[in-house]
């Protein structure tokens, strides 16, 4: 499979996660506000955009960069918070390993996609 359809995939995937990942979040009783829900929104509907249309370009690929550095940030918080995963459920902690992995892979793959930018072609 080419490089750019595998960094569209996982960038969805990454996105689906992520969804499912805060929305475990707040069932589990994390208190998110009016203005909190529409930053993640924002965040999300920039990161799928990036995905769809803009990932062979280099605006696309930054996004998607910082996108994955994002990602990893959520499981490394949940972490190092006070309980870290005690007392959390399955899905949470299996979200939390899936989209550290998809996100590392995503990471990846976006620093290929700059660096066959920087060498003056694109990986399709």
């Amino acid at each position: 499979m080419k490089q750019n359809a595998l960094l569209r995939i996982t960038s969805l995937l990454t996105v689906l996660l992520a969804m499912l990942h805060i929305t475990s979040d707040i069932v589990g009783g994390e208190v998110m506000t009016p203005g909190g829900f529409l930053t993640v929104t924002l965040i999300l509907v920039v990161w799928l955009y990036a995905a769809l249309v803009l990932s062979e370009r280099l605006s696309g690929l930054i996004i998607l960069l910082l996108g994955s550095l994002l990602g990893l940030w959520i499981p490394l918080l949940h972490l190092s918070g006070p309980r870290g995963f005690v007392g959390r459920d399955y899905f949470f902690i299996w979200t939390c390993f899936a989209l550290g992995t998809s996100t590392a892979f995503s990471l990846i793959l976006s620093v290929q996609g700059l660096w066959g930018l920087r060498k003056g072609r694109i990986a399709q």
